[in-house]
C-alpha cells in the first residue's frame, strides 16, 4: 500500500473532511488501503479506507457525514442489503449460524439479563433462547427493526440507537450480564465509546462479546472493494484483533477467548459475485444464478480449510467485566 493522498471528495458534498492521523492511536502515518465507488448503489462519490501503519486501524477517510450516515441506515437501505445478504446466506443457514454462535456461549453459564446491541432483526436472540431458556434477552439497534423484533416476541425490551445515544448508557447502566455485539463496531462512529458504554452497561463479573470483520483476512486483500466487509460506505471502522484484545485490558477487562475460525462466514466469493451481478438486468441476472449457487456450494465445502487460514474473515473475542457481582 502506499502513503495517503487527499482523498477526493464525493459529487454531492456528503463527506466530511479529510483526516489526518488515526482515529484509534493518533498516529499520523496513513496509507490507503482502499478507494472505490459505493459497490451496493450506484451513487455519486468515491469513498476510502486508510488504514494506519502503526497500530493497522483501517477506517472511513473523509467520513461521511452524520446525516448522510443516518441515511445508510435507514431501512430501505438496510432491505437492499438483506436481499444481497440473502442470496448468500439462505435464511436456514443464518439460523444455523445463530444456533452455533449461541451454543459455543453457553460456556458464559445462566446469565439472567442479555443485550444485544446491533441485534436487527432480533434473529441471535430468537435462535439462543433454545440455550438460554432462563435469559431475557433485550435488543439495541439505530434502525426500526429493533421495534419489529420486539413486536414477534423475539426480545423481550427494544431500545432505538447506539449504547453511545445520548440517554442510553445512562437508562442501562449495570443492568446486563452479557452484552453481545456482533458485528455492529464497524458501524459506529466511535468504536472505543461504543465498547466503554458497553462496559457500562454490563454488571461486575459480566461478559461482553464481540464479533467484527477482520481486516487482515487474505480475502479482504484479494477482493478489494468486493470484500463484502469492507461495506463501503458503510462501515467507518475495521479495528484490528489485536487493538481490540489491548483496548478491553486497558479497560480491566479479562481475555476469556478468542477465535477467528468460529467467526468466520463462508459467504466471501459469492459475496462479491452477488455484488458485482448486483447491477445486471434482471434476464442476465437470472442466468447467472448457477453460478451463483456454485459459488456458494463450493465455499461452504472449503469452508472448514478455509477458517483455520489466513482467509478466515472475521473474529470473536469473548471478555470478562472484572469486579465482584451485586
Amino acid at each position: 500500500m502506499q502513503p495517503s493522498s487527499p482523498a477526493p471528495q464525493s459529487t454531492d458534498g456528503f463527506s466530511g473532511p479529510l483526516r489526518a492521523d488515526c482515529p484509534w492511536c493518533g498516529s499520523p502515518r496513513l496509507r490507503t488501503r482502499l478507494r472505490a465507488p459505493d459497490p451496493l448503489r450506484e451513487r455519486p462519490g468515491i469513498f476510502g479506507l486508510d488504514e494506519c501503519a502503526d497500530c493497522a486501524h483501517t477506517f472511513q477517510n473523509p467520513r461521511l457525514a452524520a446525516d448522510d450516515l443516518a441515511a445508510y441506515e435507514k431501512d430501505a437501505c438496510e432491505r437492499h442489503l438483506d436481499q444481497i445478504a440473502a442470496r448468500v446466506l439462505s435464511p436456514r443457514a443464518v439460523h444455523r449460524r445463530h444456533r452455533a454462535t449461541a451454543r459455543a456461549l453457553t460456556g458464559l453459564g445462566d446469565p439472567e439479563s442479555w443485550l444485544d446491541v446491533g441485534t436487527g432483526h432480533g434473529r441471535f436472540p430468537e435462535a439462543a433462547q433454545e440455550f438460554f431458556p432462563y435469559t431475557s434477552f433485550d435488543g439495541l439497534d439505530p434502525t426500526a427493526r429493533v421495534e419489529k423484533a420486539r413486536a414477534a416476541g423475539r426480545i423481550e425490551e427494544a431500545h432505538r440507537g447506539f449504547l453511545t445515544t445520548p440517554g442510553v448508557t445512562e437508562r442501562l447502566r449495570a443492568r446486563y450480564d452479557v452484552v453481545s455485539m456482533f458485528h455492529h463496531l464497524e458501524h459506529v462512529p466511535d468504536p472505543r465509546a461504543e465498547l466503554r458504554a458497553a462496559l457500562t452497561v454490563l454488571r461486575p463479573g459480566g461478559h461482553l462479546v464481540l464479533e467484527v470483520p477482520d481486516p487482515a483476512s487474505a480475502f479482504a486483500a484479494l477482493l478489494g472493494k468486493w470484500w463484502l466487509p469492507h461495506g463501503q460506505p458503510r462501515h467507518l471502522h475495521l479495528p484490528p484483533l489485536a487493538n481490540l484484545r489491548a483496548e478491553l485490558a486497558e479497560r480491566g477487562c479479562a481475555i476469556v477467548g478468542t477465535d477467528r475460525a468460529a467467526a468466520h462466514l463462508p459467504y466471501d466469493l459469492t459475496a462479491a459475485l452477488s455484488m458485482a451481478l448486483a447491477h445486471v438486468p434482471p434476464p442476465l441476472r437470472r442466468a447467472t444464478a448457477p453460478a451463483l449457487t456454485a459459488a456458494a456450494g463450493a465455499e461452504l465445502l472449503l469452508s472448514p480449510l478455509t477458517r483455520r487460514t489466513r482467509f478466515a474473515n472475521a473474529c470473536r473475542v469473548v471478555a470478562r467485566k472484572e469486579g465482584t457481582p451485586g
